[in-house]
């Protein structure tokens, strides 16, 4: 039989040779969601020999990876805003830099304090913003609307297993077609990729994560565009419009808010490392 250390060693190495920069990590982390122990347990039980079952659902996960899978799918689960979150391939999976999108939103809901904040996501994928906010504050509604018939099924599964099914409603739609009424925050972290970006991006995401979600179109900012001018009949006076965004794509959306005419100056937010990653306006 195989034992921990040899197994992680030849992962390691075949995963190395497949072009992984994280080749250690990745194999440990499939080995951990095989054998259902944390990390610490590899360096304590070395010698631990798997069975010929573990090791051949281990195999299969490699190969998975060598082909350059992301590992979220391969597992099935991301954490996000330190809940988990199950994934699949109907879904983007959620990552660290959008934590900053939910962070602004509860930021603006901080600085007054109605009871029943009405909050709308637009594109709501996994439900991981969505679920998200409603994790944090207990006096919120959110409806959170997608395209994807999948994605809001692997959404309500996830706001479930987070306890909040009973306070996110989704609905099937582009963008504001299945909503009514007003609200206090409208937040998207939509498709941003320029049609000419997609094409760099790593085979990992361009081969695998849905691209309904990722490609924007020839500029990259046409949705934002689209629920600038849009979301504005949605908001209440004084509401907010937040949007996650790629870089060097601020003063093109500032533009729109401008065009649009109905909002305040824009602000520009940018994720813990660095890069512009959220603009968001007041309604009028």
């Amino acid at each position: 039989m195989t034992t921990i250390a040899e197994i992680l060693r030849e992962a390691s190495l075949a995963l190395e040779a497949a072009g992984s920069p994280t080749s250690r990590l990745d194999a440990e982390v499939l080995l951990e969601y095989c054998l259902k122990v944390d990390r610490l347990h590899f360096y304590t039980h070395p010698e631990q020999a798997l069975n010929s079952e573990a090791a051949e659902d281990y195999a299969k996960k490699i190969d998975r990876r060598k082909k350059g899978e992301p590992i979220a799918y391969i597992i099935g689960v991301k954490e996000f805003w330190s809940l988990p979150f199950q994934v699949g391939p109907s879904v983007l999976i959620p990552r660290p830099e959008t934590e900053v999108l939910v962070e602004e939103a509860l930021m603006v809901m901080r600085q007054r304090r109605p009871r029943g904040w009405r909050v709308l996501e637009i594109g709501t994928g996994s439900g991981a913003v969505a679920v998200a906010l409603a994790s944090e504050r207990t006096d919120i509604r959110v409806t959170a609307t997608d395209l994807s018939g999948g994605a809001l099924a692997v959404a309500k599964c996830n706001a479930e297993r987070n306890g909040v099914g009973d306070r996110v409603l989704f609905l099937q739609g582009d963008l504001f077609e299945p909503v009514t009424g007003r609200y206090d925050v409208i937040l998207s972290n939509p498709p941003y990729i320029s049609s000419r970006d997609f094409e760099l991006l790593p085979l990992g995401i361009r081969d695998y994560e849905p691209p309904d979600a990722l490609l924007a179109g020839p500029e990259g900012i046409e949705f934002h565009r689209r629920l600038i001018f849009q979301g504005a009949s949605f908001l209440k006076r004084g509401g907010w419009l937040l949007m996650e965004m790629g870089e060097e794509q601020g003063p093109g959306i500032e533009r729109c808010f401008d065009a649009q005419g109905g909002y305040e100056t824009a602000e520009v937010r940018s994720d813990y490392g660095g890069a512009e990653r959220v603009v968001k306006a007041r309604r009028k």
